[in-house]
């Protein structure tokens, strides 16, 4: 088609296809229909990308916070100039609700860059003075070449939730974005290279993970890797890289409970609840899929919930009055597909939801609407196993013990929250609750400032706040005795 569009690869401040000449198709989730191609990059456009970074790396390590804090202000700039682009390259590429995409994913990465921006005319090391001996300080300097690879469900939201602090601490970047959400991973290179960043401080490389992704990550000159994805490929990242002892940032799956108890504020935890298992399509990895909920009230809060899910339907992502768009590939509709047919296999019943098709020009799209289920015992496979959609079950607790060994009993260990007016409770919980992040009365309330990550299977390491600063530096210490005369 004339009218398809090429996303390249970003190398030292210029446009290139792959070494190979190699391309993906890139599909629109709400028309099921191709509608670009992304460069399909190997070893060799990895090796030129990091040689460019590494290359730009000796001017760029050397630059003042305020030149860095500049430049990142001036990304944020251009992005918010181009909000209404960025927002409709974002929907039409994942299949997310423009709206979605105009409120949270665009305005998210403008804060990103915002917001590291001035934490690195911030970011301070510390000092240890020992009366009339010694004083020891900390030197935090830059890693070098990093690799930030960034997953298709929140593309440009996590993208430049890595890439702004890399920059921010005086590090290079190679980036590679998922092949099957790359477009505004490509408009950011334009930014980039609008905004007066130097050649080859960042560069992108588009690609399969099983070519780009495994060259990049251990390649001997990446000092670092930030990831975000499925929990299998960041186990493949661990083994594939252990034994060059590189410094690692997994965020992985997640299986998170949402914890309601009979005491909570019924109205609005029930609109909350259905918030945290379905934005996005339900392809959030903090997405809320395994509801628990006191056994006093289950049933009329089932029942609420279910009127209040049954109300959200498909729709064009294009219309500004949808909420709930289309699943992001054909792939990932089949795996969400298998698992409903698994729930009922396993003895669960569907109370709402399922796979659902639209007319005119959605005909052909991928969609499916938010489902709920019920009978399924916690060591069932549908409330084991990260499916990564719209669909969240609900299961029966008495107590707040059972409620807790229920949440904990998963190998995963992202997020959870807890929905309850006793304070008392609230705070045990947030103790011994084994996830990353504990939300009270609340979900994805999020403060920059904060230490973002998971426990268990869900993650290595954290992120945001001073955690990411800390992550892409290398901290040294100096040691200086005093004259004793």
């Amino acid at each position: 088609m004339s009218d398809t569009l090429t996303f390249e690869n970003f190398i030292d401040g210029k446009f290139l296809p792959s070494a190979g000449g190699r391309w993906l198709d890139v599909y629109e989730p709400a028309t099921g229909a191709p509608f670009a191609r992304v460069a399909n990059s190997d070893h060799q456009d990895v090796y030129a990308a990091v040689r460019a970074a590494v290359d730009a790396g000796r001017s760029w390590t050397q630059t003042s916070a305020d030149f860095r804090a500049a430049v990142l202000n001036r990304m944020a700039d251009a992005i918010e100039k181009r909000c209404g682009e960025f927002a409709a390259a974002e929907s039409r590429d994942t299949g997310k609700p423009i709206t979605l995409a105009s409120t949270v994913d665009i305005p998210r990465a403008i804060s990103n860059f915002r917001f590291f921006a001035a934490a690195t005319t911030q970011f301070a090391s510390e000092s240890h003075y020992e009366t009339g001996r010694s004083i020891n300080y900390t030197l935090r300097q830059p890693l070098g070449a990093v690799a930030c690879i960034s997953p298709w469900n929140l593309p440009i939201y996590l993208l430049s939730w890595k890439i702004a602090p890399a920059l921010a601490c005086g590090n290079t970047v190679v980036a590679k974005p998922s092949e099957i959400t790359p477009y505004t991973a490509s408009l950011l290179a334009e930014v980039a290279a609008e905004c007066g960043l130097p050649k080859g401080v960042l560069n992108f490389v588009h690609g399969s993970g099983a070519s780009a992704g495994a060259a990049l990550v251990c390649h001997e000159e990446i000092k670092a890797v930030s990831f975000t994805g499925s929990t299998a490929t960041g186990a493949a990242i661990a083994g594939a890289t252990a034994s060059q002892f590189k410094k690692l940032s997994l965020e992985m799956g997640g299986k998170n409970p949402t914890l309601v108890f009979a005491d909570c504020d019924f109205e609005r935890t029930v609109r909350e609840v259905a918030r945290s298992a379905f934005t996005n399509q339900g392809q959030v990895c903090l997405c809320g899929s395994r509801i628990l909920v006191e056994s006093s009230i289950y049933e009329s809060f089932r029942d609420a919930l279910l009127a209040h899910v049954s109300q959200i339907q498909s729709g064009d992502p294009e219309s500004p009055t949808t909420t709930h768009g289309a699943i992001v590939s054909a792939d990932h509709f089949k795996k969400i597909s298998d698992y409903l047919k698994l729930a009922s296999e396993e003895g669960g019943t569907l109370l709402c939801g399922g796979k659902t098709r639209l007319e005119n020009r959605c005909a052909g799209g991928w969609f499916i609407n938010p489902v709920l289920i019920e009978g399924l015992g916690n060591d069932s496979r549908i409330n084991q196993e990260e499916i990564f959609g719209p669909v969240a079950s609900l299961i029966p607790f008495k107590d707040e013990q059972e409620a807790l060994m229920l949440a904990n009993q998963c190998r995963y260990g992202l997020a959870s929250s807890v929905w309850t007016r006793d304070i008392n409770r609230a705070h045990r919980l947030s103790t011994q609750l084994e996830t990353g992040l504990v939300w009270i009365n609340c979900w994805l309330r999020r403060d920059l400032r904060t230490p973002f990550g998971g426990m268990k299977h869900s993650g290595l390491g954290r992120e945001g706040g001073w955690e990411a600063m800390k992550f892409f530096t290398e901290p040294r210490n100096v040691c200086i005795e005093f004259d004793h005369e």
